[in-house]
């Protein structure tokens, strides 16, 4: 009961950051205009944008798959795919809830052990991160003087004045810490042979193991080159499903590829916001690096509302149908073994 209620608890304050972000990404924005706007859209170019989008799904599963393969399990891709998809349709409603919802997917369908999977999971996001702080250098080198000033602005600045205010301790503080800090190691280091019998450090070292294991399939990948084939594909979708939609709407269709580049740099970092599904984070950095070209707010919101809720449906329909795949093949499979 206790679990529900916090798991509820946590829904909601995830939901009231997202609406409050949402509140002051569209204040002063007139919506009747903004619903005109999106109905005056050309819906053909946000048409072929999902087909970009789902060819990157398609092809994050095959490169899961290629992570899964050296653990010994070779699952279907269609199971893969099943599993990713449930995953992005949980962000909806919990942050970063996805990575978990897709790895228990797994395997309930696969019988592949969850803590290894966790494993290659953070492996795909290490290699995304690294990719995403890749490009943010390149469009930060390519435009310094607009690209760079936005970003220091909306994202260093930001994230180093809350790094200083959180170190910001006075010396007694960081003298507790290391007392503190100090004192739980003697202790750890002194009992520690009966802590290994405790259950839980038990269990907890077995997950460690685990997610060492899947962390280490990268180094026992047979097929590297299809990894790295894959991950380009990825995030080539991720750049053409943002490109196309630039098209949709008179005041962005003068927007040039390495524009493009710059609103999928960002758009990634509102998705990476704490909130469900990135709503509210994504429209507001998307609505202001847009003023960058001299497109209004109220324009950039329209261009952010068409991406992000495509995508959403896109997530939902998908995700809907691999859930319903899913509980039909478990209960096959329970027919099967009567």
């Amino acid at each position: 009961m206790k679990r529900k209620i916090i798991k509820a608890i946590n829904f909601l304050i995830f939901l009231a950051i997202g609406i409050l972000l949402l509140y002051f990404a569209f204040k002063g924005v007139d919506f009747n205009t903004l619903v005109d706007d999106l109905k005056s859209a050309n819906y053909y170019w946000v048409l072929l944008s999902l087909l970009f989008a789902f060819i990157s799904y398609v092809s994050r599963a095959y490169r899961w798959k290629l992570l899964i393969e050296p653990l010994n399990y070779n699952p279907p891709v269609k199971n893969v795919f099943y599993a990713l998809m449930l995953g992005y349709l949980a962000n909806l409603a919990f942050p970063r809830i996805g990575e978990i919802s897709r790895c228990g997917s797994l395997t309930k369908s696969d019988k592949i052990p969850m803590d290894s999977l966790i494993g290659t999971v953070i492996i795909e996001r290490t290699i995304d991160m690294v990719v995403l702080l890749f490009l943010l250098f390149v469009i930060f080198i390519a435009k310094l003087e607009s690209f760079g000033l936005f970003i220091k602005d909306n994202v260093f600045i930001p994230i180093s004045k809350k790094f200083i205010n959180t170190v910001d301790f006075s010396i007694y503080y960081w003298l507790i810490i290391i007392v503190v800090v100090g004192t739980s190691v003697g202790l750890f280091y002194f009992f520690r042979k009966r802590f290994k019998r405790v259950r839980i450090i038990l269990k907890i070292r077995k997950i460690i193991r685990g997610v060492i294991s899947g962390i280490k399939t990268v180094t026992k990948m047979r097929s590297r080159s299809a990894f790295l084939f894959h991950t380009v594909v990825i995030w080539l979708m991720y750049f053409l499903m943002t490109y196309v939609v630039v098209f949709s709407i008179p005041a962005t269709q003068g927007l040039k590829p390495i524009d493009a580049l710059f609103l999928l740099v960002i758009g990634g970092l509102g998705m990476s916001a704490p909130v469900q599904g990135g709503i509210g984070a994504f429209h507001w950095i998307i609505s202001s690096g847009l003023t960058l070209y001299g497109i209004s707010k109220a324009e950039g919101l329209v261009f952010a509302t068409i991406q992000h809720e495509s995508q959403m449906v896109l997530v939902i329909i998908i995700g809907a149908l691999s859930v319903l795949m899913l509980f039909l093949n478990s209960r096959r499979k329970r027919k099967n073994n009567i």
